[in-house]
Order: C-alpha cells, then sequence, then structure tokens
C-alpha cells in the first residue's frame, strides 16, 4: 500500500503507549470545565457546564482564573484549587494557554481531557499541537483534540458545545463513531436518532495531536457495549493507513470507513479543515476492500452499513430474493441491486407454485411470484409469511428484501414480528424497507424488536445487503 500522508507534517509518532487507559476520560465521576466564561451564559464552556451540571450524574467544577460564581455555582481558579481528584478535564481556553492547562490538569491527577480549543495545526500552529502532544506522551496522558467536540456517550457523558434543546440523541445501542469533524459526527446522529440506530460512543476527534483512530480502535475492538466500529477519516500519518487496516482485519468486529479527500478539491478542503492531507485515496480504498473493510461512499451508505452489520455479523455471496406489494417498488429494487453487482436469481417454476398454493384464494391468480415476489395490495399478513418461508427455504437465496407498504389494507402492525421470526429460523438474513413516519412506528418496532434493520428507503435496504456482501475478503 502506498503511504498515506499525515495529518501534520510530522511522522506517525511510534513512542505511543500500545494501549491507553481511557475509563476514567470517557466514564468519569467528576469534571472540571475550564475556560468558562463570567460575562458569556452562551460561551461555548457555559454550555457544556450546564448541560453536564443539569443533566448527567457526575461531580462537575467549572473553572476560570478569576474565580467567582456560574449559575450559582462555585468557580475554581484553577484545577489544583478543585477539593476532588478530577477524571476528566475539558479545556476550552485560548490556544495560547492550553500548554499550562494541560500541564496544570496532569500535575493535579486528572485521568484525561478533551482540547475543545481550535488555533493549532490547522491554522498554521503544528509547534504549539506537537508540544501538547509530547508532553502527555512524556507523562502517559490521554486527550482528544484539539480543535473538536471531544465525546457523546449515552447516558454518561456530553463534551459537545451544542446546547441541549438542539442536540439529537440515538438511543443506547452497539455502534462507535469515529471523526475527525465534530460537524460530520453530529450529522451521523442525527441520522442515526432517525434510523433507530443506537450509540455506544461518538468521539469527535479533531486534529487528533494525540489519540488518533488506532488508539480508539484498540480500545472499541475490546470494548463489552461496542459491535461495530465507524470511521470518518480525512488524512493519516506516514504509515499509519495501512497500520490502521491491518489492525482492523484482525479485529472481530466489523469497521467501516467513510473516507474524505477522494478528489482535489477535496484534499484541498480537508487540509484547511483539520491540517490533513488524503494521500493515494485509490489504493487505500482498494486496500480496505481486499481485506473486508466496508467503505461507505457517503453518510447514507454509512448510514445503512452500521445499521445492517449491528444486526448481522455473517458475508454473503449476494444472492437477494424480493418481496413486495407493489411491483414498482419491486423492479426500484431489482435496478439498484443490478447496479451494486447484486443477483436477483429467477425462482423455478416448481417453487412458483407451491408459493402460490400457499397464498389465499384472492392473492392467487394476481400475485406475481417472479423475483421480485408482488404479493399486490390485497396480500395478507399471511401471504407475507408464505412467501417468506419459501425463499428462506431456498439454497439459491443468502439474503432476502422486503418492501413493506404498511397502508396495504390486510396487513396488521404485527407483520414485522412475524416474518423477522420466520427468517431468525431459517438462519436467512432479512432487510426490510419501511417509510419511516410515527403511525408505521409499531411495524417497524416489530422487526427491529427482533433484530431486523429496516431502511426508510429502497436504496437503503439494498445498501444493507451491499454491506453483508463486501464484509469479506476479495
Amino acid at each position: 500500500m502506498k503511504k498515506t500522508c499525515p495529518s501534520s507534517n510530522a511522522p506517525f509518532p511510534e513512542s505511543r503507549p500500545a494501549v491507553w487507559d481511557f475509563k476514567r476520560l470517557f466514564h468519569p465521576r467528576t469534571v472540571a470545565v475550564i475556560g468558562v466564561s463570567l460575562e458569556r451564559d452562551r460561551h461555548p464552556a457555559n454550555v457544556i457546564f450546564n448541560k453536564i451540571n443539569l443533566r448527567y450524574s457526575v461531580d462537575v467544577f467549572p473553572v476560570n482564573p478569576r474565580g467567582g460564581d456560574l449559575f450559582g455555582q462555585k468557580v475554581y481558579t484553577g484545577i489544583q484549587a478543585i477539593p476532588h481528584t478530577i477524571d476528566l478535564a475539558i479545556i476550552i481556553v485560548r490556544a495560547q494557554y492550553t500548554l499550562d492547562t494541560l500541564m496544570a490538569c496532569i500535575d493535579a491527577g486528572a485521568g484525561g481531557a478533551t482540547i475543545i480549543s481550535g488555533g493549532f495545526a490547522e491554522v498554521g500552529r503544528l509547534d504549539l499541537q506537537q508540544q501538547l502532544a509530547e508532553l502527555a506522551r512524556q507523562r502517559g496522558f490521554p486527550f482528544i483534540g484539539p480543535n473538536c467536540l471531544g465525546f457523546y456517550v449515552p447516558g454518561c457523558m456530553d463534551t459537545f458545545f451544542i446546547p441541549s434543546e438542539r442536540m439529537i440523541r440515538p438511543e443506547v445501542g452497539k455502534v462507535a463513531l469515529v471523526s475527525q469533524s465534530g460537524g460530520v459526527l453530529v450529522d451521523l446522529m442525527t441520522k442515526f436518532a432517525e434510523q433507530g440506530i443506537g450509540l455506544s460512543l461518538g468521539v469527535s476527534i479533531g486534529n487528533k495531536a494525540l489519540i488518533r483512530e488506532m488508539d480508539l480502535l484498540r480500545y472499541l475492538a475490546e470494548d463489552p457495549d461496542t459491535g461495530i466500529i465507524a470511521f470518518y477519516i480525512e488524512g493519516f500519518a506516514h504509515g499509519e493507513g495501512r497500520e490502521f487496516v491491518q489492525a482492523a482485519r484482525r479485529y472481530a468486529k466489523p469497521v467501516i470507513v467513510l473516507k474524505a479527500g477522494k478528489t482535489r478539491e477535496g484534499i484541498r478542503a480537508v487540509s484547511s479543515h483539520t491540517a490533513s492531507m488524503a494521500g493515494d485515496y485509490e489504493v487505500f480504498s482498494a486496500v480496505l476492500a481486499q481485506h473486508g473493510i466496508v467503505e461507505a461512499a457517503n453518510e447514507l451508505e454509512l448510514t445503512s452499513f452500521c445499521e445492517v452489520l449491528s444486526c448481522y455479523q455473517d458475508s454473503i455471496d449476494g444472492r437477494v430474493g424480493i418481496i413486495s406489494s407493489s411491483g414498482g417498488h419491486g423492479s426500484l429494487a431489482v435496478d439498484i441491486c443490478s447496479r451494486h453487482g447484486l443477483s436477483i436469481p429467477a425462482i423455478d417454476p416448481r417453487q412458483q407454485a407451491e408459493i402460490r398454493a400457499d397464498l389465499i384464494p384472492s392473492v392467487q391468480p394476481i400475485a406475481s411470484l417472479g423475483n421480485p415476489i408482488d404479493l399486490t395490495g390485497s396480500a395478507t399478513d399471511g401471504d407475507f409469511q408464505a412467501a417468506a418461508q419459501h425463499l428462506a427455504r431456498s439454497p439459491e437465496l443468502d439474503c432476502i428484501i422486503l418492501l413493506l407498504l404498511p397502508y396495504s389494507p390486510e396487513i396488521t402492525s404485527d407483520l414485522g414480528a412475524r416474518l423477522s421470526q420466520v427468517c431468525k429460523h431459517n438462519n436467512k438474513p432479512l432487510v426490510a424497507y419501511v417509510p419511516h413516519v410515527d403511525r408505521y412506528r409499531m411495524l417497524i418496532e416489530g422487526f427491529e424488536f427482533n433484530g431486523v434493520p429496516v431502511s426508510s428507503s429502497i436504496k437503503g435496504a439494498v445498501l444493507m445487503v451491499e454491506a453483508l456482501r463486501r464484509s469479506r475478503p476479495c
């Protein structure tokens, strides 16, 4: 693999510890927010302090050299003045003060920090960023950032400077998101919430001066709360891309990568954002595929891939059976499958006759039982179950896509659970499309409670199948 380029022009640091201790960082009991304002209530540090103080069961302490009072809480003049050992320090001070602040945190025995502050390599201050990293490396002190949002652990901690009323929070789940961009992370979390995908951890690493993708990959590979690890990556240090791919392949958990900087213009944008350089994208993409690491082309793919790999771990060949109550939906799905290299094997006449015999009399003469199967808008729950039962037993297929239109009059809100059971008993992956609106929520939950992924679009459902096909070495 051709070497990719760094998020700074310095070589990838080999002197880092093999494994950082993130326990106190990601699951703190005591938190210091350093850099709160005594004049601006909506200052980012104040937003973070207020959010943690009101919504999380930790002890949180505001810090400003002037001391004083904030929202009725004593403001401490420094982290050393706090009468408790601090697990997590959230640093939001001007760039020129970060080195002294970080030293104070280390001397006070803090467990780790996230440096929200900007003004480092992304604006040409690589020297200051390297000083931070070298100090932390020498003292064995983990920090996230700088130039980042920090991290979000559902129900435990949120260091984002986004007001609570504007945060969209996914439910607790299996997927961990690691992103160089805080904005991309927040956007993906919103999409996760919309799709019902649960999150174990979301980390914005920004300039990744110290803690990088490899460090978090190692941690998350052993984290019992995480089943899927997804990355938004802008650039690597020299040699780091190869190490990342080889490590991701060794771990049992699926790894999904969304890479920025694929074009000349994208490389320029990446460089101005977090001082990253994108490297040779074509080579990196080919090596990901070779090692069975799923690459997402965009946010829609990443969201779909995360959802399906949260439910199914085994790869497939990509031979798909499609069941729908609408011929048009089935045709659209076939086109999308074909464009992604998925095959739609024909159902032989004998099997078609067996399926037809199990349908209700009024549907038997009007159903189209090739592949895709069109049961029509007159189909009942029993018709869908019969068709799914036959396809789930077919050795010619290794996955089923169900395109379900909940406004069909003869189906019930229990259909999702019933079809999920059929496929589960036959060990056949099922992926569903159901429009995501509140009135269909019970139907969608029937799938989700039984571990079946549900997409809000036909394309998303096909992308889920594509992820299962791609999640193995070529």
